[in-house]
């Protein structure tokens, strides 16, 4: 049996069309599957309209959570509740075209892999987006020395072998598509062109998209904490180049430097400082997260 995780968000305005096409997808794979729809927590009517399916189609089940945990949280969620062989991972706004799981599953059997991911060739989304997420990518390729990142992002189908594994990170900061290459195993990719959405608004705002990149470099690097260092090293080496052009000043008879100077020293050495305690407490909040121990989700409901 193959799973199927979507976290939704706020979307009203789709949950039918998202029902349709993937029922349509995933019966083309086999007639013995099973959806879980999450609920994050959603404002709308997006809850009683996934009861509505549910109702239609056992298959489909719906796990509401009692809060809006986040992107990454309600793909946990819906993961521990996944009791397929394949699970496969699929953002709700339909950006993800369902119709290519099954090509991700025939891969899976056919390639002896136990991960394969979408890759996107390209996204058509707005340019500043994607100016972001493209630097995003290149960056974070580049500092966590991850393979398997590089324009990819949760559209996925995994085996229940590597699922266990994935599962067993318990981190609270969650970049699901840097543990998912963590964990290694056996992966491949399926290319596909990534659509923008036709319908409603985006739910990953450039607050949560800068949050999700912030999450993603302070679990997965420590260059963020080499600054502090290199920039300690660069503020001493710089004051040791003014004080030996004062003394030298000095012993020549020449004016000594003025005020700006000295403000100028000042506000350097100010600089690195609290680019250093920003930084350091970055890392201190993400630990104050983990020793905190609370749950990553919590469910209210469950229709299954």
């Amino acid at each position: 049996m193959i799973s199927l995780v979507i976290p939704v968000y706020n979307e009203e305005i789709l949950v039918f069309e998202l029902f349709e096409r993937v029922q349509k997808a995933m019966e083309s794979i086999d007639d013995t599957f099973e959806v879980i729809l999450v609920d994050d927590g959603s404002t709308d009517s997006t809850f009683e309209k996934l009861k509505a399916c549910h109702s239609k189609d056992k298959r489909f089940k719906v796990l509401a959570l009692s809060r809006n945990f986040g992107h990454q949280a309600a793909y946990t969620a819906g993961l521990n509740y996944a009791k397929g062989d394949y699970i496969g991972m699929m953002d709700g706004d339909l950006q993800d075209p369902p119709e290519l799981i099954k090509d991700m599953h025939q891969k899976l059997l056919n390639d002896d892999v136990d991960i394969v991911y979408g890759k996107r060739l390209e996204r058509n989304e707005k340019l500043s987006k994607r100016i972001f997420i493209r630097l995003f990518h290149s960056v974070f390729r580049r500092l966590s020395n991850l393979k398997n990142i590089k324009q990819v992002g949760n559209f996925s189908v995994m085996s229940k072998k590597a699922l266990g594994a994935f599962l067993s990170l318990n981190e609270k900061n969650r970049y699901l598509p840097g543990l998912r290459s963590f964990i290694g195993f056996k992966q491949g990719f399926v290319e596909y062109s990534r659509p923008d959405r036709e319908h409603g608004e985006a739910k990953m705002n450039y607050r949560k998209l800068f949050t999700l990149a912030f999450d993603a470099i302070f679990s997965f690097s420590n260059l963020p904490v080499k600054v502090c260092l290199y920039s300690g090293l660069v503020g001493i080496v710089f004051i040791f180049v003014i004080g030996i052009y004062i003394l030298v000043s000095k012993l020549a008879g020449l004016a000594p430097l003025g005020w700006s100077s000295i403000i100028l020293s000042i506000y350097f050495i100010g600089s690195v400082q609290l680019l250093s305690i920003g930084i350091l407490g970055e890392y201190v909040y993400r630990i104050y997260k983990e020793t905190q121990n609370r749950p990553v989700f919590l469910v209210s409901e469950f229709l299954g």
